[in-house]
């Protein structure tokens, strides 16, 4: 069967069960860095993309024999299920195609090789609507790697974004809340308390961000959200940071560093923020940037080293698990980012190995039944500044896929009662 039919009948397949499912599939450990790049940004973060405008998905292969792979890219609703449109009404082109452009890592004692997919490119020339998209990527044995969401957004009306103090007083020193003012201007919508749907997304974070909001009212052309706790936010606190790229002394948050096979970067020993008074400390609200010094091309001469964390925290026997997460694993929660506790040093530990450069991170806690709390070991403060992306879907009547047609963001730095 050749790769071509054999992607044609999955898409028939996943079309017919609806592919409901919200979660992406994370590589497994010999993939490594996963980035979005666009023309305004060359962190790792949430990739929200302006119609027309190029991006670059990024990933490293840990591994020395170069493997294919190959990309698929699909269209999809507010929701997360397959929009109705067919490929050659949201695609310029074809895709189905081998990542060709990878170099391969330079004077590093980790080998690699650095894979980079442009879009546009000759194969794929474009997109053509906005809204929510999935690339997934394959091996040459037909086999899901790893997938992301993306989002592209044309600017149809205004979308005001302002970070408040909740108007509850019961988590008042805890909770941020989102105002939300969306102007239509020359857009005639129909029934707008229907058709728009706003997604409201806290530092890039896609796992914890509030989904389908209504409008509370309107004036003239403003659709006008000012919910008490509807649209509210544990405000939890700064990010924790350090960063590696010296891998011959120690950094901002390295205690010491040691050399074995490859380079072992052992972080201070952090403990549990949630009891201490609220400080304010600068960071890049849970992305992360590849950089490293003496270096003229960072893809492929930043090295890898093994990151050592550590956490004083008491042991938990209720069946609660540890994480540390930010945007660098996509907040994945997994055994690959798992702290496990260490009788002997009373510490929880875990080792995950990331490519030289300024990471932000936080220990979150997980328990028995599922459930996420980010503020558990960090605490939550309303002072904490947190970014705020909101943005807004509309279905127009008759039409077959939900547009994302408005974009807006704000930061709590600027937060008002």
């Amino acid at each position: 069967m050749t790769k071509n039919i054999y992607f044609f009948l999955l898409a028939i397949l996943i079309s017919i069960q609806g592919f409901s499912q919200t979660e992406e599939i994370n590589p497994p450990e010999y993939i490594k860095t996963v980035t979005f790049k666009s023309r305004t940004s060359s962190q790792g973060q949430l990739p929200i993309i302006r119609l027309g405008e190029a991006f670059n998905l990024e990933f490293d292969v840990l591994t020395t024999d170069e493997p294919d792979f190959y990309y698929t890219i699909e269209h999809y609703n507010y929701d997360w299920t397959q929009s109705n449109l067919v490929k050659m009404e949201y695609m310029d082109g074809f895709d189905n195609y081998r990542i060709v452009n990878y170099e391969n890592s330079f004077n590093a004692y980790q080998l690699y090789s650095h894979y980079d997919l442009q879009i546009p490119n000759e194969q794929t020339r474009g997109l053509k609507k906005s809204g929510n998209y999935i690339i997934t990527i394959y091996n040459e044995d037909e086999e899901v790697v790893f997938t992301r969401k993306f989002m592209i957004y044309k600017e149809q009306l205004g979308v005001g974004v302002s970070v408040k103090r909740l108007r509850d007083v019961k988590y008042i020193e805890s909770k941020q809340s989102i105002d939300i003012v969306i102007n239509s201007g020359s857009l005639n919508l129909n029934n707008p308390k229907e058709n728009i749907k706003t997604l409201i997304i806290q530092n890039n974070n896609l796992n914890t961000a509030i989904t389908n909001v209504k409008p509370q009212y309107t004036i003239g052309k403003e659709l006008i959200y000012k919910y008490t706790n509807e649209t509210a936010f544990w405000a939890s606190n700064e990010y924790r940071f350090f960063e590696t790229k010296d891998v011959r002394g120690a950094n901002v948050g390295v205690q010491f560093i040691d050399l074995k096979d490859i380079y072992e970067s052992y972080l201070y020993v952090s403990g549990p923020r949630d009891k201490r008074p609220y400080t304010y400390n600068p960071d890049i609200n849970g992305n992360f940037l590849i950089t490293a010094l003496d270096t003229e091309n960072v893809n492929i001469e930043a090295d890898y080293t093994n990151v050592h964390f550590a956490l004083q925290y008491p042991e938990l026997t209720d069946g609660s698990t540890i994480y540390v997460y930010g945007n660098f694993n996509n907040y994945a929660l997994n055994n690959q980012n798992k702290l496990t506790f260490d009788n002997t040093e009373k510490l929880y530990k875990s080792t995950i190995k990331l490519k030289q450069g300024f990471y932000n991170y936080k220990y979150v806690v997980v328990d028995a039944k599922g459930k996420l709390n980010e503020g558990k070991i960090s605490g939550n403060f309303w002072q904490t500044e947190n970014n705020y992306k909101v943005l807004v879907y509309y279905r127009d009547l008759g039409a077959r896929f939900d547009e994302l047609i408005g974009f807006g963001e704000a930061s709590s730095v600027d937060i008002s009662n």
